[in-house]
């Protein structure tokens, strides 16, 4: 996981994302590698090449802020990725780790997504494990049932290429969702396997997460193929949880009058009726 050299394979990550001739440079010829070379992203940085050689090497990590703006400017880093960056670039005492203590949602928050029968609602630590959810989040989506985690369930599970009609653009939002989840604390061992297990068993995986993309579940919108009622799409919204570092809770709404409201409305109440197909859905939420 590059645990050693984070900037510098953060840097190189970004360095072959980016072509030359999105920087208003030639792309013909013969080229090597993938993206700039290391001496073209230190001209248009307006810096050594050694030195950003060194930067790449880890034989300097702790570049100034002009030197993170500039890097920031030339591969066209978003204010999430140009903050990690800055993260990535301070020196960090290392601290003793706390010993791992299993991540649960409060008992009042898992209270308060009950009483919302028509509102999908979990809660997600911050390795994307589901640590509670209400009985229609289940019933809508697999991948929200309780101590599943989705990073695994997205790359692992073949219901989940079904369940997203969108599966490509939601497996890449999903990792850079993790990645921006566990920050600059790589060292984490929940971390360190989950991602180990993901990459021998995942091509995929291992491609997007070698790309470094950083972007937080914010707000966004996704397509669902539910077996029960057929495909529908729900906006949603994520929400810090006070006093649960790295917990978010999220919230799925569809739009007014839309054939999905409708669809959401029906799953509803088959959950409220007692359908056989959705009976076990709040046994399954609460489990």
């Amino acid at each position: 996981m590059d645990s050693d050299n984070r900037l510098g394979a953060f840097l190189r990550a970004r360095r072959e994302l980016v072509r030359p001739e999105d920087v208003g440079m030639s792309g013909g010829g013969q080229r090597r590698v993938a993206g700039l070379r290391r001496e073209e992203v230190a001209m248009l940085a307006g810096m050594s090449a050694d030195y950003y050689v060194r930067l790449e090497q880890g034989r300097d990590k702790h570049p100034s802020e002009q030197v993170v703006t500039a890097l920031a400017r030339v591969f066209a880093l978003d204010d999430e990725a140009t903050a990690h960056l800055r993260e990535l670039a301070r020196p960090v005492a290392r601290r003793r780790r706390a010993p791992h203590r299993p991540e649960r949602a409060s008992r009042g928050l898992t209270t308060l997504m009950a009483a919302w029968p028509n509102t999908p609602a979990l809660v997600l630590g911050r390795h994307l494990d589901v640590l509670a959810a209400n009985p229609l989040a289940v019933a809508v989506n697999s991948c929200s049932v309780p101590g599943v985690n989705q990073v695994r369930m997205m790359f692992l599970d073949p219901e989940a290429r079904c369940l997203y009609p969108d599966w490509s653009v939601h497996a890449a939002e999903t990792v850079a969702s993790l990645r921006a989840s566990a920050g600059t604390d790589l060292d984490d061992p929940r971390l360190t396997d989950l991602v180990g297990e993901l990459s021998l068993k995942s091509e995929e995986f291992r491609q997007l997460w070698a790309r470094h993309d950083i972007r937080a579940k914010t707000a966004g919108v996704k397509r669902f193929a539910n077996p029960m009622v057929g495909e529908f799409t729900l906006s949603y919204e994520t929400f810090a949880v006070n006093g649960a570092p790295g917990q978010m809770l999220i919230a799925y709404h569809a739009e007014p009058g839309s054939p999905s409201e409708r669809a959401l409305t029906l799953l509803g109440s088959m959950i409220a009726t007692g359908d056989p197909e959705f009976q076990d859905a709040a046994a399954r939420a609460h489990d």
